[in-house]
């Protein structure tokens, strides 16, 4: 009977914990956004996967939209930070450092259903909410911006081509990383994505500078080390 009392005391302060509330919320938002994009996502399904009452949603969040802004902002912005952008600012040598994260991504089905929570909602929200545009640009910029000076620090060690235009390489590999993340969503098959991240991967190599490629023991079609 004691136990029974402590676990529900302990259960009532859980409950009124409001950081504890708002992270739920925002966890349980974001899956739902996840499966069925913005416009279509369930207030109803997001406070019972939450555990919490619409008076708490609306304690928090001004407004559905305003739930969808702190999704971009604190969630997927994270994801995106704890995958690129600290790894990139952390790297001694940037192309082993894309290159291990282009190998991380996931080849589970599961994973790759829906696609890329940021593309996603860019793709959806962007031609019709300003503050969705934005904020998805915000996070793009950021990732944008950790490849470019990464490359760029990596060129000074002599470790990138110095032929390589950080910035352009920058767009182009994120636009391919989501371009077949995208494909991979539409074919449900994750075979197009490993071929993707072969493609990347290859491309990365060849943006070694001869320093770079010898430690990484990468070898041209003649047996040298390439410049």
């Amino acid at each position: 009977m004691l136990s029974a009392t402590k676990r529900s005391k302990r259960k009532k302060t859980a409950s009124r914990d409001p950081a504890r509330t708002r992270q739920r919320l925002l966890q349980a938002a974001f899956q739902e956004i996840y499966r069925s994009g913005f416009r279509s996502a369930d207030v109803d399904a997001i406070l019972s996967a939450a555990g919490v009452t619409k008076g708490a949603l609306y304690h928090h969040f001004d407004s559905k939209e305003a739930l969808g802004y702190a999704v971009v902002d604190e969630v997927i912005s994270s994801t995106t930070r704890n995958k690129w952008v600290q790894p990139l600012q952390a790297a001694k040598n940037p192309i082993d450092t894309l290159v291990g994260i282009v190998r991380s991504t996931s080849l589970r089905l599961e994973d790759l259903k829906c696609g890329c929570p940021l593309n996603n909602l860019a793709q959806e929200m962007s031609p019709i909410d300003e503050g969705f545009r934005k904020r998805t640009a915000r996070v793009f910029k950021d990732w944008h911006g950790a490849i470019t000076v990464a490359l760029r620090e990596g060129q000074k060690r002599k470790l990138v081509r110095n032929d390589v235009d950080s910035d352009e390489a920058a767009t182009f590999l994120i636009a391919t990383y989501e371009g077949y993340l995208s494909l991979a969503k539409n074919s449900q098959d994750a075979r197009v994505l490993r071929s993707g991240q072969r493609s990347l991967i290859g491309h990365l190599e060849s943006m070694r500078a001869r320093r770079g490629r010898a430690a990484a023991g990468v070898l041209d079609s003649a047996g040298s080390y390439a410049a």
